[in-house]
């Protein structure tokens, strides 16, 4: 039975009810805790912003936001299970440069689709990647670094947190801005890779500033450049990779939140407005900061056209640096 022809007396009544119960759950949103799914382990960038935007978020709402962190596989479990979620704004997912930028070229036959299967909430916040040396490395800029591979004649390597990670493509880009030749370290995770940093198996890596800004403060390692377009407010007194002569150089991580595809536009957009006063919050904006990430607030629209740039940024990388995955 549709709506779409003339009814009277119980079969009328019928269709109405049909269509109250869907637009009373619009606008009582949120009538139930929130579930936020976070590709990563706890502890990390990722599931530390998650935590501190969801608190203050929730607080607008009147429901709590509970966090659910379910790593693995590069964000790809954690994907395909908000993709098939029930589209009611009850089920997020963090989405990262890794599940909406890189995983749609890194894997063959990703299980979600970026583009469709979700709808965009925002973006909350940009963390710049960071080349850093180690003590081995007697580079102070970037130029020295360049210099000090090439004299190295292949025998240079970088580590990363992974292969296709953002760090790893990072590298990839600037093998290929320079022309250089130099072997890729794959890691399990950044912590152990800074490890070997530090201990001189590894020359240089891209990685996230928190993990690394205690070492560079302490002198056990050098920052030689941001890949952000402009410096980051974590580390002030470092060049980007564009002052340091590489025009154009960009290799940002970062964290929005989106919602399976079919959300109501009104469930929506009550999810921005309270994520963008969480971002707007001062206390979450300093929190940010000490993790080396800047809040954004992009809308649900303007976020999607930014995960459209980002999947064609990272394609490209993706191809020059013949990673792949299963």
């Amino acid at each position: 039975m549709t709506c779409t022809r003339l009814f009277t007396g119980a079969a009328l009544a019928a269709c109405i009810g049909l269509a109250l119960p869907a637009a009373h759950a619009q606008s009582d949103f949120p009538s139930k805790p929130i579930t936020l799914v976070v590709p990563h382990s706890a502890g990390g960038t990722s599931d530390i912003l998650a935590r501190t935007v969801a608190a203050e978020a929730a607080k607008t709402l009147g429901q709590t936001i509970v966090v659910e962190n379910k790593g693995g596989a590069n964000g790809t479990i954690a994907a395909k299970q908000v993709a098939s979620a029930a589209p009611d704004g009850y089920t997020l997912l963090l989405a990262t440069a890794s599940t909406h930028g890189i995983n749609p070229s890194l894997y063959p036959r990703l299980s979600y689709d970026a583009a469709k299967d979700f709808t965009p909430v925002t973006l909350l916040a940009t963390v710049p990647n960071v080349l850093v040396v180690g003590p081995n490395v007697k580079a102070a800029s970037v130029g020295d670094l360049i210099a000090y591979v090439r004299e190295q004649g292949g025998r240079a390597n970088m580590g990363s947190a992974g292969a296709g990670t953002p760090g790893h493509l990072a590298g990839e880009m600037f093998k290929s801005a320079e022309k250089l030749h130099f072997a890729h370290v794959p890691y399990k995770g950044g912590s152990p890779a800074i490890t070997d940093l530090i201990g001189g198996q590894i020359d240089f890596m891209f990685t996230t500033i928190p993990g690394v800004l205690p070492h560079v403060k302490a002198g056990t390692l050098r920052a030689l450049a941001v890949t952000s377009p402009d410096r980051s407010d974590a580390m002030p007194d470092v060049p980007t990779m564009a002052e340091s002569g590489l025009p154009g150089f960009q290799a940002v991580s970062w964290h929005g939140i989106v919602a399976p595809a079919g959300t109501p536009d009104a469930v929506v957009a009550r999810l921005n407005q309270a994520l963008s006063g969480a971002l707007a919050a001062p206390a979450v904006r300093q929190r940010l900061m000490e993790e080396g990430a800047r809040a954004s607030g992009l809308s649900g629209a303007r976020f999607g056209e930014f995960i459209a740039s980002e999947m064609a940024s990272w394609a490209k990388a993706v191809k020059d640096s013949g990673a792949t995955a299963n």
